[in-house]
């Protein structure tokens, strides 16, 4: 069959699969996993019961009785690459529910569009990875290598109980290449993201009542002068590698410019005693030609002069990217041109994703999911023709890296 037909086929074959992909996410919706405290325990067992509806066994594994993970296994039986399929099963806070229009713990069916919490960040995309693995079990006759698929939890924390925890346990899940359903936004394809730098800010003062306060001189002054001098530094731009330059623009995407977010203040004890001690937490997003080094030191230099602050890295690592040269990133091509009829637009993410691991180990990794806008807040949503396409996509974008005829 010809690449055409295959596409055509496989369009038809997920379109005839609309409403069963729609009930699905609506599954994983009303399966609450909110990081933090990030339990995982209902939506892994959506997972789970969706890939053996559809003929695939799978395990879950976990680190904390609250927090597993799904793992299944595709071997076509031929020698050839591994290629691991991965998404999050945790999602992020609602915020104000309040300010939502739509129901957070339910999906909501409108206007061409599934809302619900997660459904951009990404059970739009565990349900479009769930459908590629059972279309790819289905064809496994015609491709060669391994896959794995990887729902995992802990992810929205940068935390240590999901994927961290599998590639601890299993080295052999590095594989050769990966597939993200995090989506960088505006259905362009992620070829890196940006690197993470979470500081901590401290700072001390003199203890007194509130009536003998001086200008400047007590810890929670101090602290605010340091995080207003931090926010500064938002709008800072990096600079693209040259095997990236295939992204220059005149205006700098948002993914080549540092933002720093002043997460968390607290400072004092009670409102008529001066605040003797006071601390932020910072979380600064690296865009490439920005190292953490670097970063780290931006923050130092900017509170350098303000009495008492101290600055203490929690974390961090570099901005990291696959070539498009890559094979992976040839087959995305190859998938999208049939799938969308033009080449993908790249980016660099802003939020960081699992992706990130696997890069930083030398494994190419590209990220494209239903997240619609840069990312997901009030009224997460995702576009139902966009879950489906997500689906097509990982399908093909597979075949042709394992050498599907």
């Amino acid at each position: 069959m010809t690449q055409t037909g295959v596409t055509s086929q496989l369009l038809d074959t997920i379109s005839g699969q609309r409403e069963a992909i729609v009930e699905l996410c609506a599954q994983l919706v009303a399966a609450p996993s909110v990081n933090p405290d990030g339990d995982t325990r209902e939506v892994a067992d959506v997972v789970s019961r969706a890939l053996a509806e559809r003929g695939i066994r799978s395990r879950q594994e976990r680190l904390l009785p609250t927090m597993p993970s799904v793992l299944a296994e595709l071997d076509s039986g031929r020698p050839g690459p591994h290629l691991v399929l991965n998404v999050h099963l945790d999602t992020m806070p609602p915020g104000d529910e309040s300010a939502w229009s739509q129901p957070v713990w339910e999906l909501t069916r409108v206007d061409g569009r599934l809302y619900g919490l997660g459904m951009g960040n990404m059970k739009g995309a565990v349900a479009a990875m769930v459908t590629a693995a059972a279309l790819l079990a289905e064809q496994r006759d015609t491709w060669c290598g391994r896959i794995t698929f990887t729902a995992v939890s802990d992810e929205v924390v940068f935390g240590d109980n999901g994927a961290a925890y599998l590639l601890r346990e299993h080295p052999d899940l590095l594989g050769d290449a990966l597939i993200c359903g995090e989506g960088p936004g505006y259905r362009r394809l992620a070829l890196g993201e940006k690197g993470v730098l979470w500081v901590e800010v401290s700072a001390q003062g003199p203890a007194g009542h509130s009536s003998a306060v001086q200008r400047g001189r007590s810890a929670s002054a101090r602290i605010a002068e340091a995080v207003s001098r931090i926010d500064a530094l938002n709008g800072k731009t990096g600079s693209l590698p040259p095997e990236l330059a295939v992204m220059s623009s005149e205006a700098p995407d948002a993914g080549l410019v540092l933002s720093s977010n002043v997460g968390t203040v607290a400072a004092g004890t009670f409102v008529g005693q001066m605040a003797t001690h006071a601390r932020a937490e910072v979380d600064l997003r690296l865009p490439p030609g920005i190292t953490t080094g670097e970063a780290l030191a931006l923050v130092e230099d900017a509170v350098a002069n303000v009495e008492s602050v101290r600055v203490r890295q929690m974390k961090g690592w570099d901005a990291n990217w696959t070539a498009p040269e890559a094979s992976l990133t040839r087959a995305w091509d190859v998938a999208s041109r049939a799938v969308i009829g033009a080449p993908p637009t790249y980016a660099i993410r802003l939020p960081a994703s699992d992706a990130s691991r696997w890069r930083r180990q030398g494994v190419q990794a590209l990220c494209y999911g239903p997240q619609p806008t840069l990312s997901a807040g009030i009224d997460d949503y995702a576009e139902e023709d966009e879950v489906l396409r997500c689906a097509a996509l990982y399908t093909l974008a597979a075949l042709e890296y394992l050498g599907a005829p």
